[in-house]
């Protein structure tokens, strides 16, 4: 599939673009734009907006987006965008794709609901390098120079879509990391803050509940208790999510041995390994990477068949 390929403004009823694609565009809409899919789409959306304001839902969500407003949408839920009413315009960057793993615990105190996030307001001195990492993700896309669309590009094989995705996980950090994010949950005790912490920062460490709780000053028990209580599951849980979600990476981002992921993500097993991830992920790790990779090669959709863009029906009030 080819950016040449897809239609400036979709058709109604065409469907997001596959999840193993990277698709990204810049859109200055007028008044009666919009989008609606309602079974939503197998693929993340992110969205920036650079001018005007912006209506977006999901499932029972809405927000209102306005410069320098990060919205997301996950995939699987029906939604719906388009200008804000009573809006000059709406002029903002999107990015079709899988979001990495590694992305959802960044995204999670932004979620609003039916998973629908809501990265605002990101502080304005910012504003200028999330556009940027937004127009480097457009340009990665097109690696090495492709000649396309002016304001649509795919990613055609593995290093245009990988570079493309660190260029878009750039503007995801700098605009979750720096957001307003709601308080943590009340009472949440700084050890278990920083248990948590340690825990991102190696997941592939030999953590233990002991060691975790010797680096946090607690015993064992009141250690595993208390990050029970207060996280909704224990130590060991999290640990192992942590390096479920680095495997995964592992796996889109380069060409390791199923062996040697599960070794840097922490697992003693290849065995205990592909059972778990397969149970978290709905598949084992080689087929895992295996569908990505044939996502991004052989779309099976026919030359000059529309499967992107935004249909011209209005979000209703």
């Amino acid at each position: 599939m080819r950016a040449e390929d897809l239609p400036v403004t979709a058709v109604s009823g065409v469907p997001s673009p596959s999840p193993g694609l990277v698709v990204v565009g810049h859109f200055d809409e007028r008044p009666g734009y919009g989008v609606d899919r309602p079974r939503g789409s197998d693929s993340w959306l992110f969205t920036w907006t650079t001018g005007g304001r912006g209506r977006l839902r999901q499932g029972d969500s809405e927000v209102r987006a306005a410069p320098g407003d990060l919205v997301v949408l996950a995939p699987g839920v029906p939604h719906g965008y388009g200008v804000e009413p009573g809006a000059a315009h709406w002029r903002f960057w999107w990015a079709h794709c899988q979001a990495r793993p590694t992305w959802t615990p960044w995204l999670h105190p932004y979620d609003t609901g039916d998973g629908l996030y809501a990265v605002t307001p990101v502080p304005t001195p910012l504003h200028d390098r999330v556009e940027a990492a937004f127009r480097r993700t457009h340009t990665d896309a097109r690696w090495p120079g492709r000649e396309e669309q002016p304001g649509i590009a795919v990613a055609h094989h593995t290093a245009a879509r990988e570079l493309a995705l660190c260029a878009l996980e750039e503007a995801v950090l700098l605009g979750t990391a720096t957001a307003r994010t709601p308080p943590p949950p009340p009472g949440l005790d700084d050890r278990i803050r920083r248990a948590q912490e340690l825990i991102a920062a190696g997941p592939d460490a030999p953590h233990t509940v002991r060691s975790l709780a010797g680096q946090v000053a607690l015993s064992p028990s009141r250690f595993a208790h208390l990050f029970t209580e207060q996280t909704g599951q224990s130590p060991m849980r999290a640990l192992r999510e942590a390096r479920l979600r680095h495997a995964a990476r592992l796996l889109e981002a380069t060409d390791l041995s199923v062996e040697r992921v599960a070794a840097a993500s922490g697992f003693a097993s290849p065995f205990h390994f592909t059972r778990v991830f397969h149970a978290r992920y709905g598949s084992p790790p080689g087929a895992y990477r295996d569908g990505i990779r044939a996502a991004i090669t052989a779309i099976a959709v026919p030359k000059g068949t529309p499967i992107a863009g935004p249909p011209r029906n209005a979000i209703p009030d």
